[in-house]
């Protein structure tokens, strides 16, 4: 939540609840592309 809040917004916009999970996974999707967007690819050697 505390990377969640500062980039998408403290609040949900959604009013009902199968919209607000629904804005809650695509928010975590998104912010898990974005991290692993940020990731070094490592590669093993020998």
């Amino acid at each position: 939540m505390y990377r969640v809040k500062p980039l998408f917004g403290g609040a949900l916009t959604l009013r009902d609840y199968d919209g607000q999970i629904a804005e809650a996974l695509a928010i975590v999707r998104a912010l898990n592309k974005m991290t692993k967007a940020g990731m070094p690819e490592s590669v093993r050697i020998a």
